[in-house]
């Protein structure tokens, strides 16, 4: 007989392990206990040794399916004879908090078979939910995750529910969420200020066909609705949101559905249907079955997909497929740029002029968590935005460090607090230079190091003096720690792989304050440890009227003929008199800062092309000239001069095929074929077997698939981010592996 404590640290809270436990334990015939601590699960089990090994091996292969085990120790322990049953025990908030919190969870077949069958009394309950499923990190208010601690603690579980939740072999077992419709949250629809008599559910589905705007509360705060098939209605919701041109998902009711307007693989499927069911974005059919609003995703080749993750919206979509109504625009409820809402009085003001009718709970939402963005890619999948689904899931390190807050970049901000060898980075909170989105970044710096009660020892910044991010780490009474913006792009990748060098690091993107006063953006780094070295980069270039050429390529065009001293032919748009104001601001250095952006770059070479002079959203131009592509091996001559890529050959092998009349996609083919040859080029001049790649630029699939194969095949080993973005969501993650390399 031996007896063995068992620690375990991961997702084991909120998933059915301590049940598991019980059950894996009672089928070998072992006594002992199961509890829940701010730090894991802790186990004591008693037994024949053959039964204690029999337990330790199927632990980590039969866990439930959103479990996740980080660590497992074990230690000898005392035999207590008198012991004679095996007991789950109440929880202890007590100790260091570690645990991982789970993330929200797409509802279960075994919830969806239950408010499927009128003989179920969840029959079309919006709110099912077990231990496989269901609302987590939105509705957590703190740790552990016990019921008396989220959201859930105003609804008293009626006398069948607490059965269910005190059962060790009912999948509801401690289910913190679990409510049924005599005793959990209810829905009602409004219009006007009013409710909607008559079911909820029923009469959204009415209001969507008729043509009208829902703003529906989810999981993680209000989304708004509308018929993916009426472009009248997808116009609307465009002008009433202020979002001109920028693609809007879809919600489809299932894969077949989904598959009348994209090509799906069997990966992409798998994604769809995962625990964290993302938006992925998949290429449209030539030729579809059904049609869409051709107003969903002007110019745009692909289209973001996502299957109903709750019983919330399986039920809406039953209800419109009644209708035959079989795709909806889902997209964030807000005004351009500004945070998803959550509260039910922000929400009917922030959104009253957007929605007609508002699908409201009672429940209410912690936190905000907007949906997740990937897409599929040779190497696995790509985040575009990390939030529901996966955020708060630690990236695991192993560098012990006291606790340390990241503070992010400004565009696509996301906040990390780092501690225990793990960073946590926050769900995707957005731009900052608005209002809102800055108030829910402050929201959530005190958040997330609140929820496990640790006492910050350092704030990481970027260097750029004007973001509000570097500017609250300098107010935050914390010793603070700047980190470079392209530094931070590739440290990020090295983080998740645990790497500290040397590597050359390709990191392209817009826009990254440079410590020379330029503004970077095509950049090679040589990283290690902590520090970095510039070992190479773009040929600067002028910047006319600074960050106005963001949403105007045709002012990069301008900057960047004008530094080879070309002569302006090409559709800009600006009168005489504007072109020769321009062109005066350059002369003399007026507003017009020096650049050597990748980003940048590929602007003003869409707007040569006549691609996009003016932008409606964030990379459109660039965006629209890697649709416009097509694949060749041709190329431009580049060279370099010393340790500066000198693009003025490029550009004006560009121009004279411009001038020969050659087809756009044959010219835009041609550049970025170039690019893929530059990364190579760059790699054999640096060394370094080792290169990473990470940057806003990489979000182009041509560039990040094609450049990977022709990296790799030339015999370089290459680094990519597996569970973060590769844009600016992933910042606070490189700046909190310098931090950690840097200071402890």
């Amino acid at each position: 007989m031996i007896r063995r404590k068992i620690t375990v640290r991961g997702a084991v809270q909120g998933v059915g392990f301590r049940p598991f436990i019980y059950r894996l334990a009672r089928d070998l015939a072992l006594t002992g206990s199961v509890a829940n601590t701010a730090a894991g699960v802790f186990i004591e089990i008693q037994g024949k040794t053959s039964q204690v090994n029999c337990f330790l091996e199927r632990l980590p292969l039969e866990i439930p399916p959103a479990a996740v085990i980080n660590e497992l120790s074990t230690q000898n322990q005392i035999l207590i004879p008198e012991e004679t049953e095996f007991k789950i025990i109440a929880s202890s908030d007590g100790g260091v908090r570690t645990v991982t919190i789970l993330p929200d969870l797409v509802v279960c077949p075994d919830c969806l078979r239950d408010i499927n069958d009128p003989l179920n009394r969840r029959f079309n309950y919006a709110f099912t939910n077990c231990t496989n499923c269901g609302p987590r990190f939105s509705i957590i208010r703190d740790l552990p995750y016990d019921r008396s601690l989220t959201e859930m603690a105003k609804f008293q579980m009626c006398s069948a529910c607490l059965a269910e939740y005190n059962n060790p072999l009912d999948r509801r077992f401690h289910a913190q969420p679990n409510a049924c419709p005599d005793c959990g949250p209810q829905l009602s629809l409004w219009h006007d200020e009013q409710p909607v008599s008559g079911d909820p559910i029923e009469q959204s589905a009415h209001a969507l066909v008729a043509g009208k705007i829902l703003a529906l509360k989810g999981l993680g705060g209000y989304q708004l609705l509308c018929d993916a098939t009426n472009f009248n209605a997808v116009q609307e919701l465009r002008r009433r949101k202020q979002r001109e041109e920028k693609p809007f998902a879809l919600m489809t009711p299932d894969i077949d559905t989904a598959a009348r307007y994209c090509q799906i693989s069997d990966n992409e499927t798998d994604l769809l249907k995962s625990p964290a069911a993302p938006i992925v974005l998949l290429h449209q059919l030539a030729e579809p079955s059904h049609q869409l609003a051709s107003n969903i995703a002007p110019g745009n080749p692909t289209i973001g997909i996502m299957l109903p993750c709750t019983p919330l919206h399986h039920l809406l979509l039953q209800q419109c497929r009644r209708h035959e109504l079989t795709a909806l625009v889902c997209t964030s409820g807000n005004i351009h740029d500004e945070p998803i809402a959550i509260e039910d009085a922000e929400a009917i003001a922030r959104l009253g002029t957007i929605a007609d009718y508002f699908l409201i709970h009672n429940r209410p939402i912690s936190r905000q968590v907007d949906d997740s963005v990937v897409r599929t890619v040779p190497q696995g999948i790509q985040f575009l935005r990390r939030a529901r689904g996966y955020a708060p899931f630690p990236i695991i390190h192993g560098t012990q460090t006291p606790p340390i807050l990241s503070v992010g970049g400004h565009l696509k901000n996301t906040i990390a607090v780092t501690f225990d060898g793990r960073t946590l980075l926050s769900q995707h909170i957005g731009d900052l230079a608005n209002t809102a989105a800055f108030d829910a970044f402050q929201r959530i710096v005190a958040d997330l190091p609140r929820l496990y009660d640790l006492k910050l020892e350092l704030a990481v910044c970027d260097q750029h003096p004007d973001y509000l991010s570097t500017r609250f780490a300098h107010d935050f009474g914390l010793p603070v720690l700047e980190v470079q913006h392209h530094h931070a792009h590739i440290a990020a990748v090295m983080a998740e792989h645990q790497e500290q060098g040397p590597v050359l690091g390709i990191s392209w993107d817009g826009t990254g304050y440079g410590p020379d006063s330029t503004v970077w953006g095509g950049e090679f780094l040589i990283c290690e440890g902590q520090r970095f070295e510039r070992w190479a980069h773009l040929r600067n270039f002028p910047l006319p009227g600074g960050d106005q050429a963001v949403k105007e390529p045709r002012r990069s065009a301008l900057g960047l003929l004008m530094e080879i001293g070309e002569e302006i032919e090409y559709p800009h748009g600006w009168s005489d008199q504007e072109l020769t104001v321009l062109q005066q601001l350059v002369e003399q250095g007026l507003q017009s800062p020096q650049t050597s952006s990748m980003g940048r770059l590929y602007d003003g070479v869409s707007a040569l092309l006549g691609i996009r002079q003016k932008t409606r959203f964030e990379g459109q131009s660039a965006m629209m000239l890697e649709f416009e592509a097509i694949s060749t091996e041709k190329k431009y001559h580049f060279h370099w001069q010393d340790n500066i890529l000198d693009w003025e050959s490029i550009l004006r092998g560009i121009t004279k095929d411009i001038q020969a009349g050659r087809d756009t996609c044959v010219i835009a083919g041609k550049f970025q074929s170039t690019l893929i040859a530059v990364m190579v080029s760059a790699a054999q001049k640096c060394g370094l077997k080792k290169v990473v790649l990470g940057g806003g630029c990489f979000q182009n699939r041509y560039l990040w698939i094609e450049g990977i194969r022709a990296l790799s095949e030339a015999g370089f080993q290459v680094l990519t981010p597996k569970q973060v973005p590769i844009n600016d969501g992933g910042i606070a993650l490189g700046q909190a592996w310098v931090a950690a390399l840097s200071y402890f």
